[in-house]
């Protein structure tokens, strides 16, 4: 039977928030040491990237020209509809993007100084795994059923770290246990369909931090959970990148998970980022329709009066051949002539850093 989070007595919790000494803090303390020594504040840099899927009926744009940076320890939200290029984005950056039909076609990844796109399959898979973490949508579907979890995230650990298998086994206990896996040194031998989807998502986030990685890509980590598990995880996702000092980017379609966990946000829309700000200003002066439409589509707590939730009408374009004008502009109630002329760039907006792929300054402000 598998095990649930309600199951285990409240005395055989760990605490998520109890720092364990030992292999773990070594490894924080050798990346908060690196600090001394970079010569720039950015980990990930992304420019014009361009993904697209060859497919019989056409080439699907599923990322088109996305631009974006990422400072060292930064939690960095990307969000958006389903179908808008999130979770291809961070798999582009993995080199995971499958091929065929997939294949990266333009723009650059630069991590830590290295040029992803240029490097080798023995490259990348030295850097996969030990420098950059992935939790993965589904952890059901991404956990091997036919190996126990021990084996899998002691996996990376023996490949990448080069750990004996008696420490290699300490340090997934321990890792187990920061996560927040209860009895873990007994659980090592159980299989995948014997934890909850919360546990198994832990175990997830425990394969993901198993080599201490500068960057965790987080794509849809509180799917299919129910909303408690769903706090409880992003607490320990956002405990674990404060304390290791480790970049999170944070791929979700929820902008109060956004509001809650990054310093900011780029949202996505038809494979192109519409708008990017500190979460902040997003939240209090968005300057992009789509984003207003977002916002306006979630539920508010002072509502007392009963309205119905606002929506965005209309579908997103197909991007076997999006538009050459604004993507957005057949759904977008600010729509004016000069929207299904030209595309709008990603400009400067309210303030420094806060860009938007619109000609609106505001809903009832434009400019020519």
């Amino acid at each position: 039977m598998a095990t649930t989070d309600a199951d285990v007595p409240e005395a055989e919790r760990p605490t998520i928030i109890e720092v364990t000494p030992g292999v773990l803090e070594r490894g924080a303390s050798l990346q908060a040491s690196e600090k001394t020594e970079r010569a720039s504040d950015v980990l990930l840099e992304v420019r014009g990237l361009s993904t697209h899927f060859f497919t019989p009926s056409g080439v699907v744009q599923a990322v088109d020209d996305v631009s974006f940076d990422m400072k060292y320890g930064e939690t960095l939200g990307l969000v958006g509809e389903s179908g808008c290029g999130k979770s291809v984005t961070a798999l582009s950056i993995a080199r995971l993007v499958p091929n065929p039909p997939g294949r990266i076609v333009a723009g650059s990844i630069t991590f830590d100084g290295i040029d992803v796109l240029k490097l080798n399959n023995d490259g990348i898979r030295k850097l996969r795994g030990k420098e950059i973490g992935f939790i993965f949508q589904d952890p059901l579907t991404s956990l091997n059923p036919t190996l126990t979890i021990g084996y899998q995230i002691a996996e990376a650990i023996r490949q990448h770290m080069g750990l004996s298998d008696a420490a290699a086994r300490d340090r997934v206990i321990e890792l187990l246990s920061k996560v927040g896996i209860p009895r873990a040194k007994e659980r090592l031998g159980d299989y995948p369909f014997q934890f909850s989807g919360g546990m198994r998502q832990r175990v997830m986030i425990a394969i993901a931090l198993s080599c201490d990685p500068k960057l965790i890509l987080a794509d849809e980590p509180t799917t299919a959970l129910d909303v408690t598990i769903q706090a409880q995880i992003l607490e320990l996702i956002q405990k674990l990148s404060d304390e290791f000092g480790t970049a999170v980017l944070m791929i979700t379609h929820d902008l109060g998970i956004a509001a809650g966990m990054c310093d900011r946000v780029n949202v996505m829309y038809a494979g192109r980022i519409v708008e990017t700000a500190t979460v902040d200003e997003l939240f209090e002066q968005p300057r992009m329709p789509y984003s207003w439409g977002l916002l306006d589509s979630l539920p508010q707590i002072d509502d007392v009066r009963g309205e119905k939730l606002r929506t965005i009408e209309g579908m997103p374009p197909v991007l076997i051949s999006p538009p050459d004008t604004c993507r957005f502009s057949p759904r977008c109630p600010y729509v004016r002539d000069i929207c299904n002329e030209h595309e709008p760039m990603l400009t400067e907006r309210a303030s420094k850093g806060h860009l938007a792929r619109c000609w609106a300054t505001q809903p009832d402000g434009w400019i020519a």
